[in-house]
């Protein structure tokens, strides 16, 4: 039976609240109006006030409240309603989620989870549709996924939450609608490695998010007997697979990343750096990207379309390269 990745976050969730016992969410509108993206729909009235918190419009002040509340045994799932709002909590997240194992000598854990919708697609122009994964992936102490799928947006929270560390989760808004199978009981499920969703041997073709689909629709549209081409979904940023990759490249010898960022300083600058560094004699064509504009995201559509990678642009460079090959 098919699902939406909303669903598939609603049940996740669902199940956490009840499984978890110490757990309970907090965020604005997670509550009455049953969150903003509707995946805490009627979860007040069956959980109560005491596991679904509605905050005030303070995202420093309900992410410390979930600090706080890992710090003393709980395990608080805090919504922050988009990635762009997450930097009013940067002071938390870093340095007191990202730090207070390290600085304690391991004594102090902290199992909270933090969920932010991310990435650009629906017209909300410069201040609500930026991709801040990347930035959040330079900090050591956090961990970093990124469903892609229904399955991964499905299973991702309750592996999170049973983790000592802070865990951050971006789900891309424009995945919200998307609907695919999912297997409610899936095995030796680890979201920190890496998953080839497509093999080849002809160009690695790494990726995450909501960049994930049109990769594999981009390849599906070139797709013939000379262009086998592995697709990558990364899953998690930090701590990278690095080992997945490497393999990859090993076999097939060039590679595209489509990262949804900015280039300059972006994800995929460092998934590069790492390729040079660990795998340029397996390289037979340098390392290629493909990112955003390097512009704060427009309104008009057709302005935020030239934007943000499309189908066609992911197609166009492939065949740019694989014509070079």
């Amino acid at each position: 039976m098919k699902i939406s990745y909303r669903e598939a976050l609603k049940r996740g969730l669902r199940e956490v609240l009840i499984n978890e016992k110490n757990s309970f969410l907090i965020g604005e509108d997670v509550g009455a109006y049953g969150g903003t993206y509707a995946v805490s729909q009627d979860f007040l009235k069956e959980f109560g006030a005491e596991k679904i918190m509605d905050a005030p419009l303070s995202e420093v002040g309900f992410t410390g409240l979930g600090i706080g509340a890992a710090l003393g045994g709980l395990k608080p799932i805090v919504e922050i309603m988009t990635v762009n709002f997450s930097l009013l909590a940067l002071d938390q997240i870093i340095n007191s989620a990202a730090f207070m194992r390290y600085m304690s000598g391991g004594q102090i854990t902290i199992p909270l989870v933090i969920r932010m919708t991310t990435g650009g697609g629906r017209q909300l122009a410069a201040q609500h549709s930026n991709s801040f994964e990347g930035w959040l992936a330079h900090i050591p102490g956090l961990k970093i996924l990124v469903p892609a799928t229904v399955e991964d947006a499905r299973h991702m929270l309750r592996f999170a939450v049973n983790d000592p560390n802070p865990v951050l989760i971006f789900e891309h808004a424009m995945l919200f609608n998307i609907k695919d199978e999912c297997d409610e009981a899936v095995k030796d499920f680890n979201p920190y490695n890496a998953t080839v969703r497509r093999t080849g041997k002809a160009l690695t073709l790494i990726s995450y998010g909501g960049m994930l689909p049109k990769c594999l629709q981009a390849v599906e549209e070139i797709y013939d007997a000379k262009t086998e081409i592995e697709v990558i979904d990364l899953r998690c940023l930090r701590p990278l697979d690095e080992k997945t990759i490497f393999q990859s490249i090993a076999k097939t010898h060039h590679v595209l990343i489509v990262d949804e960022g900015w280039k300059s300083g972006s994800l995929s600058a460092e998934i590069s750096a790492r390729i040079m560094e660990c795998c340029f004699s397996d390289l037979d064509f340098p390392v290629q990207r493909l990112c955003r504009k390097e512009v704060p995201m427009p309104y008009a559509k057709h302005m935020e379309e030239a934007a943000i990678p499309q189908v066609k642009d992911i197609v166009r460079k492939l065949q740019e390269m694989l014509y070079e090959v």
